[in-house]
């Protein structure tokens, strides 16, 4: 690998994997499936394929929502996709989502099965099917949306940037750390003057917004991405240390965390979901402790 103060750009790029890092194995300049495998479909309306990253939390915590809200619809079988094993480049997956990233949805509820893919997608199709967590009122709706779509505009900055050149990039480059700690830094501004005022980041109601938002932001305020809470002085934001305490504290964020979560503690890792009752039977600690 090449410093990167004497780097000069070809004039074509070609690929070249040991480049890659962390990643090397997984990351590609091409789409498609390397490999034959169908996906399993469990007994219940929802079908997820997904892992338990910021983006895959976000859907695993909508579901929960909308089942503690008595939407027996909602009942979902979560599958776990370990993207670091390639499951996402199996044939199945591509099928349902071709862009090969996690999570992705099949809705097998009607005549014909529904696939949703990208995070922001599922949410707004969830909230839509179940009448939940977002607004009706064409102005909150819209204050909804915007602040949904802010988040998936600036959460590849923190984790494709910031994230990958602070924890995971294979040599520490100033100018890119720098670059884009300076980002993320102005968009927790950008949040928490927007929750001085506001209790949940679309207003007074909590929606999908704050379900998208939390497990980036939140997350990082609260030291578990990237471990980069001192190294970012998010002490700093108080208004989003605030909401993102109070939304930690909701039962259906804390089953979401959960749910194709394969780090941390075993107790904490519910490989896959198919019923409510897996949270307090099957957690990866007790499957270890009763084979």
């Amino acid at each position: 690998m090449t410093d990167s103060f004497d780097y000069v750009p070809p004039k074509v790029w070609t690929w070249n994997k040991a480049s890659g890092g962390r990643f090397a194995n997984i990351n590609r300049p091409i789409s498609g499936a390397t490999h034959d495998k169908e996906l399993p479909v469990g007994r219940h309306p929802l079908q997820l394929y997904s892992l338990a990253t910021p983006n895959g939390v976000k859907v695993t915590v909508m579901l929960e929502e909308l089942l503690s809200l008595g939407h027996g619809g909602a009942e979902y079988d979560a599958w776990l996709i370990n993207i670091g094993e390639g499951d996402q480049f199996g044939s199945g997956f591509v099928a349902v989502n071709p862009n090969s990233k996690i999570p992705a949805l099949m809705d097998r509820s009607g005549a014909q099965p529904i696939r949703v893919f990208e995070s922001g997608a599922i949410l707004l199709y969830l909230a839509e099917k179940f009448g939940a967590f977002l607004p009706t009122e064409a102005g909150a709706r819209a204050e909804c949306l915007s602040w949904l779509f802010w988040q998936m505009g600036s959460a590849p900055y923190l984790g494709g940037g910031f994230g990958h050149f602070y924890a995971y990039a294979p040599i520490k480059i100033e100018y890119a750390i720098d670059r884009f700690a300076m980002e993320v830094k102005r968009q927790l501004d950008v949040l928490d003057k927007r929750l001085a005022d506001n209790e949940y980041v679309a207003g007074s109601e909590y929606t999908i917004a704050d379900i998208a938002i939390w497990p980036w932001y939140g997350g990082l305020v609260n030291g578990w991405l990237y471990e980069a809470a001192e190294f970012l002085s998010t002490h700093e934001y108080e208004h989003v240390q605030r909401w993102a305490q109070a939304v930690g504290e909701r039962p259906a964020v804390q089953r979401g965390r959960m749910v194709n979560r394969v780090f941390g503690e075993p107790s904490s890792q519910l490989h896959e979901r198919h019923a409510a009752t897996d949270f307090t039977t099957r957690t990866q600690d007790k499957l270890t402790s009763n084979p």
